[in-house]
């Protein structure tokens, strides 16, 4: 059974042989085109970006702005969205990620104040705007902050 296994018909098709004279259709420049770049050996070995010899469109352009390095990112949840887990919720990053109220990529959560929170909320994140701690602990919830 296994010897009998071929590809489907047209599957595969023959190489094409190039600069085999004027009968093979493919002759004298052998697909190349005339003259140029393209044509000269070793051919296509040009970058994808470049232009021919033009000052490239990286170069023409200004720059503009600054990527800081040392940026730290979070991840963000609104106090609003936490109201799907219910009064005298234990929150912390896994069960964030596990609701899918955060991406739960490993980085720091922190917690910002649109929308009301549930009662008796206990929260264990990494960071905290003040306005939503003292909306938490206005609801009797607590915060602690975890590193």
């Amino acid at each position: 059974m296994l010897d009998r296994l071929q590809p489907k018909t047209g599957a595969r098709r023959p190489k094409k042989r190039v600069g085999r004279g004027p009968g093979s259709h493919r002759g004298k420049t052998a697909t190349r085109g005339v003259k140029g770049q393209g044509k000269r050996s070793p051919g296509r070995e040009t970058p994808f970006h470049f232009e021919g010899g033009q000052m490239p469109i990286t170069r023409r352009l200004p720059k503009r702005g600054f990527t800081n390095i040392s940026r730290k990112t979070c991840d963000v949840v609104n106090l609003g969205r936490l109201v799907v887990l219910g009064d005298g919720a234990s929150v912390d990053p896994e069960i964030l990620a596990a609701r899918g109220l955060i991406r739960g990529s490993g980085k720091p959560v922190k917690v910002l104040a649109e929308g009301d929170p549930p009662a008796n909320l206990t929260l264990k994140v990494h960071r905290i705007s003040a306005s939503a701690r003292q909306k938490v602990e206005a609801a009797g919830g607590t915060v602690e902050l975890v590193k």
